[in-house]
Order: C-alpha cells, then structure tokens, then sequence
C-alpha cells in the first residue's frame, strides 16, 4: 500500500507576467506561489505466485489507485483567484492472471487481464451570484480486456519459432455534462504475430517477424519486420545490427473521444522504420563495459499528436507526414572494488522530429520544423554506489530548448529554454528477521534550477522525498 499528498504550494519567479520598472525600463517578474495544485495519490498492489509443478507458475497481479489534484492556473493567468480553478479525479484498477510452463524446448505463455479507468475533469469560474459554475464536467470511462496465448519452440540449435494470438476488446464513455456533449465507442481487435529467428554460426543471426491485425473484423495491412546482428570480428563482443519495418498504429479509444481533447476524427499513423547500429561488450577482471550506437529514421504519414489547445487542455491532432530520424548513443560500466560496487550509465539523444504536413493546415511557417516539445539534444549521466547495504546514486539530466510553437517561434512567451537537472539519492537495505527494508533519501533539483517542462506550467525548486519500504 502506498500514499502521496503534497500541497504542492511552492513560491517561484513567475516569467508569464512582469511589469516594467519605472527607473531602468526593464522587465520585473514578480515571486509568486503555485497555488491550487494539491494532489493526493493512494493505492495498493499485490502480486500472488503458486508453481504447481517444476515447469509451471501461475501468478495473480492486482493494481489499484486513486488519485486526485487541482491543476493550477497557467503563470500567464492574470483574472481573478476564484476563476479557471481545474480539477481531476482519476480511479484505476489493473488485474493480470498469467500461466507459464517451461519445457526442454517449449515455452507457453497464457495471459488474461482486465483495465478499468475513470476519470472526472472539472474547470470551474466563479459568477457573481451565482458562486462557482462549471464550465467543463467531463466524466469518462474505459475499460479493457486483454487476452493472450503465446507458444515458442526451438526446433533446431540455430532455429527457433514463436507465434502469439492476442484478442482484445476495448470501451469507452465520455460525457461533457456541461456542452451536453459525449461518445460512446467499442473496439474489438485481434492480432496474430509470427516470428522466425535462425543462426547461421556464432556471429550471424536473421530475425523475420510478420503482424496480422484485425479491427472491428476488418484486417489492416500486414506488419512486416526483418532484422539482423552480425559479429565483426570472431571472438570479439562487437555486433552490428539493424532491421526495417513497416509501422502501423490505430488510434486509441482515448484519442479518439477522451473528452476534453479527443478527435473522432484522427486517422491511423502509417510508415516504414529503419534502424541499424553498433553494440560493444567487454568483460575484464569482475568489470563490464559496454557501449551501443544507433541511427534511426522513420518516415510516418498521419502522425498522431497531442498537443496544447488554447481552451486549457490538450487536443490530439494528426500531421500529414512526420520526418523523424537521429542517434542514440549509451554506454556504461559497473563492477566491484573490493566491498564496493559501482555503477555508472550516460546516454546521449540527437531527436530531429520535422512536420513535412500539409503547408496549407498548418501554416507555411511550420513545414519543415521541429515538432512542439520535442527537444534536438538530451542526454543523462547517472552515478550509482553500493557498500555493505548502503547506497548513493547521482542523476544528471539534460534538454535543449523545445519548441511550443509548430512555427518554432523563438520569443520570450513561446519557447522552453534549456535546462540542466541534478538529482541524488541515499539510503539504507537491510533485513530484519523475514522482513526486507529499505529507506531511503531524494533530493530532487539539487541546485535548485528554474525550469519548465510544460508553457507556463512552473516545476518545483530544490525538493525531497522520504522513502520507507518495507517487502514481506
């Protein structure tokens, strides 16, 4: 079981508002609080396993949470303190009943699961006689019941297949009691996936997959996968890989009528993906290095796009064509010094995501840049120490400036500025009698960095979290 609540009043330099001083003419934010933010989050989760024979485990996962907050004003917002008060109730329930069996060369795997989401979004304003009247009151329900059989079966040394059927029935409701609007849709969807993967030797692997999905009983077109790893050199862990695909993605329910924001309208994401790099392994006196290079590219028609609407809330919209294509690269290295283990991880992200849609849609100054919230550059280092049950880990989060504009207008009020995010973390393991514990310390935004990750939404300064767990 587990708890959070946070006022989640914070004071901090409101960049969305400013007057000009008098004297010198420039610009002076005023410190301000972030009110009408509380949030509150409780909920429980417990997981059962029984093997009833050596191959063989059945488990038994459930999942519940209740979560409620006010979303606060944008920092832009100059009206009145008893108007534009947002506020989200969300209630979800998860339950997955699982069978596996591990044979000599056969693997099955049965899955059943259920989803179930409520969610109440409510913006209310004050009118004078008439106290607080709701503008939006939006209740929305899903649920979802996903079923799956899974076989898998190493014919050969060097030749394994494995085939999955998965049939899933998905609902939603919405109802805007306010507009008097709402939806109401079902989907049943079925899907058949085979895979083939073949060795030939120790340093060449083929890896075909094909997708067969069927939405409302209509089949979509097939899913084409083919990819390879080919050792460079014989005894040496350096691999080069790739692999092309077709990719299609049918909106979700939620896309297409989660109200406030949902679009009946959105078209499926179609498009081929490319990807091919190189991995290295390097083993040496209780040490491990590895490092891996990546280059993708993507060429997608119908993106699908959730983006701010100047109502308040997000709208999903779709983008003729969407150019996405860049590098990853990540490496890291752990190991043991004597009584002290060590582990330190980095990766590097070069993300150019263009809007090629169409000019007359979206406006001429939009075609050819970079999609809204998508940083060109980020990376992370993260630095992890053990000793005798105790444990420090330092993480180093990096963005470049983000766009909020599909113009990629570079202005005070519409652009997210670069920001630099230092977390770090200490705690304690141990276990007392049968029981596993652990408590721990996090201090996040170390130095105390002005940043935003959403327009006019302010993050909070240097803050901290106590943990205490304890496992049965």
């Amino acid at each position: 079981m587990y708890h959070n609540y946070s006022r989640n009043d914070f004071t901090f330099f409101n960049r969305g508002i400013a007057r000009i001083d008098p004297r010198t003419g420039g610009l002076v934010h005023p410190l301000d609080t972030n009110s009408q933010a509380a949030y509150k989050r409780y909920g429980l989760l417990q997981e059962v396993y029984y093997r009833p024979s050596e191959g063989q485990v059945v488990s038994l996962k459930y999942w519940g949470q209740h979560a409620g907050r006010s979303i606060p004003r944008a920092t832009s917002y100059e009206g009145p303190d008893h108007s534009n008060l947002n506020n989200q109730q969300d209630t979800d329930h998860k339950v997955v009943a699982e069978w596996k069996y591990y044979g000599d060369r056969t693997r099955w795997l049965m899955r059943s699961g259920f989803s179930g989401k409520k969610l109440v979004y409510v913006l209310r304003n004050r009118v004078p006689g008439l106290g607080q009247v709701p503008a939006i009151y939006s209740e929305s329900h899903q649920t979802s019941l996903m079923n799956s059989v899974s076989f898998e079966r190493e014919v050969g040394p060097d030749f394994s297949l494995k085939a999955t059927l998965d049939v899933n029935v998905h609902r939603v409701s919405t109802h805007d009691s306010v507009s008097r609007e709402g939806y109401e849709g079902k989907r049943n969807e079925g899907s058949l996936f085979l895979s083939l993967a073949k060795g030939f030797g120790d340093r060449l692997n083929l890896n075909m997959m094909l997708r067969q999905e069927i939405v409302d009983g209509k089949p979509v077109s097939l899913i084409p996968y083919l990819g390879f790893d080919y050792r460079l050199m014989e005894g040496t862990d350096l691999v080069l890989k790739g692999h092309v695909a077709r990719n299609y993605h049918q909106p979700s329910l939620n896309d297409l009528y989660w109200q406030p924001g949902g679009n009946p309208e959105l078209q499926p994401e179609e498009g081929f993906t490319m990807e091919t790099g190189l991995e290295y392994l390097c083993l040496f006196r209780g040490h491990s290095l590895r490092s891996a290079l990546t280059l993708y590219r993507s060429d997608i028609r119908q993106w699908i796009i959730w983006i701010p609407s100047y109502r308040g809330y997000w709208e999903a919209r779709n983008t003729d064509r969407v150019l996405s294509q860049g590098l990853e690269l990540d490496a890291g290295l752990n190991g043991r010094i004597r009584s002290i283990g060590y582990r330190i991880t980095g990766n590097y992200a070069y993300t150019s995501s263009v809007n090629y849609g169409n000019p007359q849609v979206w406006g001429d100054a939009s075609y050819g840049k970079q999609l809204v919230y998508i940083p060109i550059h980020s990376g992370n280092l993260m630095f992890n120490l053990t000793f005798r049950g105790f444990f420090l880990t330092y993480q180093y989060n990096a963005y470049s400036e983000r766009f909020t504009t599909s113009s990629n207008d570079i202005t005070r009020r519409d652009w997210l500025y670069p920001y630099f995010m230092n977390d770090v973390a200490a705690g304690k393991k141990t276990r007392i009698g049968t029981l596993d514990v652990s408590a721990e310390l996090k201090v996040y935004n170390l130095f105390n960095e002005t940043y935003h990750s959403i327009l006019y939404r302010p993050m909070p300064g240097r803050n901290y979290n106590v943990v205490l767990m304890i496992g049965i």
